[in-house]
């Protein structure tokens, strides 16, 4: 099972994640701030009030994506 072990806010809708297995990248989440759960993280104030939990990142609103979701993401360099 995966985890996220660090991340970092980078700039707009884009964070460096560190998973357990010593993978880095970047990821774009604007394609997916969509809905009731996730679509407040839109405002950028509130996207960068994120906590890391014991297996992923959590939002204020208790929104949340699996690791295994993240980590299929592609890098952006």
């Amino acid at each position: 099972m995966i985890k996220i072990i660090d991340i970092e806010y980078i700039q707009d809708y884009i964070i460096r994640l560190t998973f357990d297995n010593g993978m880095v990248k970047n990821v774009d989440l604007q394609p997916y701030l969509t809905g009731d759960v996730f679509g407040p993280l839109k405002d950028k104030s509130k996207f960068t009030q994120y906590g890391l939990t014991p297996r992923s990142i959590e939002w204020y609103n208790g929104a949340d994506f699996a690791p295994e979701f993240l980590y299929q993401l592609p890098d952006i360099k």
